[in-house]
């Protein structure tokens, strides 16, 4: 190694941590800030974006054209790209957070002992959060303005892609609201896009409370394998239907189409259909039929084959367990519920679930028993959204057990701290 290798390296952990030190102090403020401060920062927050739109389309050109130069897909290139519209749209989201209920000081439980002691347990900040992402600079207001709306300091590193894009974005952001009384450095965004800047936010434990990795499974991997602080995880969308022999099986075709279909490159699209055997006779060819119109590849199980014919192909048992993001489907035939159950259990990725069924008892057994974040029951996938649920906007779905499960919006970005109050009690009395 190199002594400007050694350099480098010293330079980007000196960056990143003297980075931490500042989203400290700032965490410290941010807490005391009232819900009318914040939500007056947000609206200045949303008016800069807008006030800078230029500079913001200018800065996202750049790495428009460097993504075309590396040979960046379609899709991956539309991921990155701002217009006059999507940025109109992700400042409408700023406004949005400030009108959402503030979780901060939200009482959850209070209680008094018998000797006269009061405990109140309360919803409050985790601190400063670390947020690491990839492709879509959009992520960059998302995750910026729920963590200060939570009362969090927040550290972003965005991927190479969207450098320039993200710089711009931090920086309105940042501009606008210290305007309002934001304290300095509350959001701050890594200049560094290599591996090295992930290892020095993933050790920074001393600093950053909490880390959350936002894109592909390798990404994730790497955060969870370095990580000195909790981490909050959002592995593959491994989404799974299974229609029941008791299901309304229009119904099932409707669900399954829209959950493949509306929006195939997204965590909470359909992957795998599970269909009862009793049933799969007369609604496999029907639903087929929608999904090849629409330009499904369709991936079955030996009786899927039979069934459908050439319209499918075999699949592997690596199918099972793929998250395809696009116009591929896996089907297979099962001859029960507890066979679908076990399927998901051992093929799926904890994330959304859905049965179609007229049977409340199996419906019942079935939200109860798939061990995943969304248990579903006669209704598409693309459901599992933060916003879909009320919540508003989120950072993403954890497939997590403790802390957070599901979508992580406002109440996910909070801890909670027991107040305890008495008037002179002692543990045992003096001599």
């Amino acid at each position: 190694m190199s002594g400007t290798e050694r350099l480098s390296r010293e330079a980007i952990h000196d960056e990143i941590f003297a980075m931490g030190q500042k989203a400290r102090a700032a965490g410290h403020s941010l807490a005391n800030l009232g819900s009318a401060e914040k939500n007056g920062i947000l609206r200045a927050m949303a008016s800069e974006l807008r006030s800078r739109g230029t500079a913001i389309l200018s800065a996202n050109a750049k790495d428009l054209e460097a993504g075309r130069g590396n040979g960046l897909s379609n899709a991956m290139l539309d991921r990155l790209r701002l217009d006059e519209s999507r940025l109109e749209a992700m400042a409408d989201g700023v406004e949005q957070v400030a009108r959402l209920c503030d979780p901060v000081g939200d009482i959850l439980d209070e209680r008094e002992r018998p000797n006269g002691i009061k405990i109140q347990q309360i919803r409050v900040p985790v601190g400063v959060i670390g947020i690491i992402f990839e492709s879509r600079p959009n992520v960059t207001s998302d995750a910026a303005v729920l963590c200060l709306k939570s009362g969090n300091a927040t550290i972003l590193r965005g991927g190479s892609e969207a450098i320039h894009s993200n710089r711009a974005i931090c920086d309105a952001l940042q501009a606008g609201g210290e305007a309002e009384g934001l304290p300095p450095f509350s959001i701050q965004l890594v200049p560094f896009t290599d591996r090295e800047s992930v290892k020095e936010m993933a050790s920074m434990d001393r600093y950053l409370d909490l880390i959350i990795p936002r894109g592909g499974k390798g990404l994730i991997e790497t955060v969870v394998s370095l990580a000195r602080m909790p981490v909050i995880k959002h592995y593959d969308g491994i989404c799974h239907v299974f229609v029941d022999e008791a299901a309304d099986l229009e119904m099932a075709r409707l669900i399954a189409v829209d959950a493949k279909t509306q929006k195939p490159g997204v965590c909470n699209a359909l992957e795998t259909l599970l269909v009862h055997e009793e049933v799969a006779g007369r609604l496999l060819p029907q639903i087929a039929s929608s999904l090849v119109r629409r330009k499904v590849e369709l991936r079955g199980c030996e009786q899927v084959e039979k069934i459908l014919g050439e319209v499918a192909r075999a699949a592997t048992e690596e199918d099972w367990r793929t998250e395809y993001l696009d116009l591929i489907l896996s089907i297979k035939v099962v001859a029960s519920r507890d066979e679908a159950i076990k399927h998901i259990n051992r093929y799926g990725s904890h994330h959304t679930d859905c049965i179609v069924t007229e049977d409340h008892k199996s419906a019942e057994k079935f939200l109860r028993e798939v061990d995943s974040a969304c248990t579903f029951h006669n209704l598409s996938t693309r459901f599992s959204d933060g916003e879909e649920f009320g919540f508003g906007a989120e950072i993403g779905i954890s497939t997590d057990k403790i802390h957070a499960r599901g979508p992580m919006a406002l109440r996910e970005l909070t801890s909670y701290q027991y107040r305890v109050r008495g008037n002179g009690q002692l543990k045992e009395a003096p001599n």
